[in-house]
């Protein structure tokens, strides 16, 4: 009698695998984008009396959990109506420097989907997060307006707008990495108030709450993106993003964290505490590079982490361990007050 073997099942080839697993993972962002999406002028109560800005102005005071300033001998020093006035413009511009990152973003991202080949699973969730960031934009300038007048990031750093285009177009490793050094600081920052437990004002917790819930898809698929695309990359252009990641990190990390130079002037701040908040102190470097934990991660996966990117990570002072998984919530209290 003659025994039949079990029919064999062809090898799957591992490229056609790995680009299936990319675009299943790139619709299931596209398709939380349909079903949990928010509209800034239907989900925030803006009319609400308790939007008012003024309406219990001491929601404003600064959170000392998750605020350099607010975490400050110099700023708990003063009296409240001060603690109030900073708080409101340094929301305010966080908010402002959130609007003008995400229209960068916009920018980079529309020219990386221009040539894309038709099918393309990137062009639908790009396409989505597009109209999700322009709305973000929206909603902080909504809250600018209500809340204070600010400019936003310094002018100098203003001008970087210019080099979204032909870095979405033309590098897009760079571009996504850019996205990250920009997402990952304001991501940090709005958790750590929203944990807080805090009474914050209402709009400021309504804008984090959408931004932060709508931000994950987005910083999930730079992290998807750079996955897929710098491990096939030639050595050489390996090492070039190896030593470029941290530098990246460092430099918009630092424009999108560090307020512009007329908020010091504003509210009169000794030079030395500024330099102390955001550069000097011990704590505020440590502050500074917990905002790149899970980019750290990101860069060992991919095989961006290698000796001589270690010690430019080191150099920039923002080195230290990497998260066992994305958004990992700090484990110590090294950063109350």
């Amino acid at each position: 009698m003659t025994t039949m073997s079990a029919p064999t099942t062809p090898d799957v080839d591992p490229v056609v695998a790995e680009a299936q697993a990319y675009a299943e993972k790139l619709l299931m962002l596209s398709e939380a984008s349909v079903d949990r999406h928010f509209d800034p002028f239907e989900d925030i109560d803006w009319d609400n009396p308790e939007f008012d800005p003024n309406h219990k102005p001491e929601r404003w005071v600064l959170v000392t959990s998750a605020d350099p300033i607010g975490r400050h001998p110099w700023y708990q020093a003063l009296p409240l109506d001060q603690k109030i006035e900073i708080g409101k413009v340094r929301q305010a511009n966080v908010a402002k420097v959130g609007l003008q990152f995400e229209a960068i973003l916009i920018i980079g991202m529309m020219q990386h989907i221009f040539n894309l080949k038709n099918n393309d699973p990137e062009f639908r969730y790009c396409s989505h997060e597009m109209i999700e960031e322009h709305n973000h934009t929206l909603m902080f300038q909504e809250m600018v307006n209500r809340v204070a007048d600010v400019p936003g990031m310094n002018p100098l750093v203003r001008q970087l707008r210019h080099l979204a285009a032909p870095a979405g177009a033309l590098f897009p490793n760079f571009f996504f990495m850019a996205v990250l050094a920009g997402e990952e600081p304001i991501d940090h920052i709005q958790k750590d108030i929203l944990r807080s437990g805090d009474d914050i004002h209402p709009i400021m917790r309504g804008v984090m709450a959408i931004h932060v819930a709508e931000e994950a898809r987005h910083i999930s698929f730079a992290h998807e993106f750079l996955k897929k695309n710098v491990p096939a990359q030639p050595a050489f252009n390996k090492f070039v993003l190896s030593v470029a990641m941290p530098i990246i990190m460092f430099v918009l990390g630092r424009a999108i964290a560090t307020p512009p130079k007329t908020f010091f002037k504003q509210f009169d701040m000794p030079t030395d505490v500024r330099k102390e908040l955001f550069y000097g102190s011990k704590e505020a470097k440590q502050v500074f590079a917990d905002y790149f934990i899970d980019v750290r991660a990101l860069a060992e996966e991919i095989g961006l982490m290698n000796p001589i990117a270690k010690k430019v990570w080191k150099l920039l002072g923002i080195d230290g361990p990497s998260s066992r998984y994305r958004s990992e919530p700090k484990r110590s209290a090294k950063h109350a007050a």
